[in-house]
């Protein structure tokens, strides 16, 4: 919420906050903040960032570049608001009391159940506290973060392969490869930006897949998705998924709800969905499905492997809807983007 003017340096002071929140870690629990110090006049005083989990916050460590006292009457300017908990490190918000700031300028709320609260702390101990100061550009940044933090999960992508017809695999069960190399490119790009990557224990079984993110020339991205399994067959100890450079982790798939806020605490803000049907099928069902990326290849192959299982659905008046954010051209494949519809009331 915007509460408060801000000024021409505050908006300058946050851009620079921006940029020193881009320097801490992309993953994990933690969102990436930065803060900027700065004095009576506008003078910047002291910089920091957070450095990922068990370190101290953007403010805290902005603060302990300045000598006791040097903080008095200054304003603090930091892209989150500051938090109002004890957990690894103390609460923001006290130390900035403590310190004797005048005024807080931040960006965002802090959507957190326990974290939150910051902001109404410093202003009952006098604080001067503007909000909303360049949210978009500090939204965009902490997209993922923001989304997990708020929904208590990780945004979750469902991918499948298919021909023309809607079948993800040939009558014996052969699927390699529908897709071309081009296509095929596209997904192990999206599988290195994700945090995790997940599959059902009958992909497992029935493909063995690796579930890393290689390059064409099959050489590793720097980023690797975490591996999670669905499900509660036992993998096999020498499934390739074991050699992942990640450990995987596994949950039962009973409750998709509570599996996916079980991965949203383990700092699992993202999810992408590779297979097969039955938990594609699984996670539509649910509803817990904010992005597909279908991949069509211009061939035909009839029979009963279809891409998606039975979702419950008895009439068209209750399809899932579902609105196009792009199709593109992958060699000779096309890949299709689409968002769930949002509902009335939502």
């Amino acid at each position: 919420m915007t509460t408060g003017e801000h000024t021409m340096a505050d908006a300058a002071a946050m851009r620079r906050a921006l940029e020193l929140a881009a320097r801490g870690p992309a993953r994990g629990v933690n969102p990436r903040v930065g803060c900027v110090i700065l004095s009576p006049h506008g003078d910047v005083l002291a910089e920091g960032w957070h450095r990922g989990a068990g370190t101290p916050h953007a403010e805290v460590d902005a603060l302990a570049k300045l000598a006791p006292g040097a903080a008095e009457g200054a304003v603090v300017v930091v892209t989150l608001e500051p938090c109002n908990h004890t957990g690894r490190t103390g609460p923001c918000a006290v130390a900035l009391i403590d310190a004797g700031v005048s005024r807080v300028v931040y960006s965002v709320a802090d959507p957190g159940d326990h974290s939150a609260g910051g902001a109404e702390r410093l202003r009952a101990a006098g604080v001067d506290v503007t909000g909303g100061v360049l949210a978009e550009e500090v939204e965009a940044m902490l997209d993922d973060w923001l989304f997990a933090a708020r929904h208590r999960r990780p945004r979750v992508t469902v991918k499948w392969a298919a021909s023309l017809d809607g079948r993800a695999a040939a009558s014996d069960g052969s699927s390699q490869w529908i897709t071309g190399p081009a296509a095929r490119a596209d997904v192990h790009r999206r599988r290195a930006a994700a945090d995790a990557i997940a599959v059902g224990t009958g992909t497992v079984f029935a493909d063995d897949p690796a579930l890393t993110a290689r390059a064409p020339g099959g050489e590793f991205f720097d980023a690797q998705p975490i591996p999670v399994v669905f499900g509660r067959r036992p993998v096999p100890a020498d499934a390739a998924l074991t050699r992942h450079p990640h450990a995987p982790v596994f949950v039962e798939g009973a409750d998709l709800a509570a599996d996916l806020h079980e991965l949203q605490v383990r700092g699992i803000r993202s999810l992408f969905v590779e297979g097969g049907p039955t938990l594609a099928s699984a996670f539509l069902a649910a509803g817990l499905v904010d992005e597909l990326l279908v991949y069509f290849a211009p061939v035909l192959l009839g029979g009963h492997r279809v891409a998606i299982d039975d979702l419950g659905i008895a009439t068209i008046t209750d399809a899932r809807r579902f609105d196009f954010a792009a199709v593109e051209r992958l060699g000779d494949d096309l890949l299709v983007v689409a968002h769930p519809r949002p509902t009335e009331g939502n």
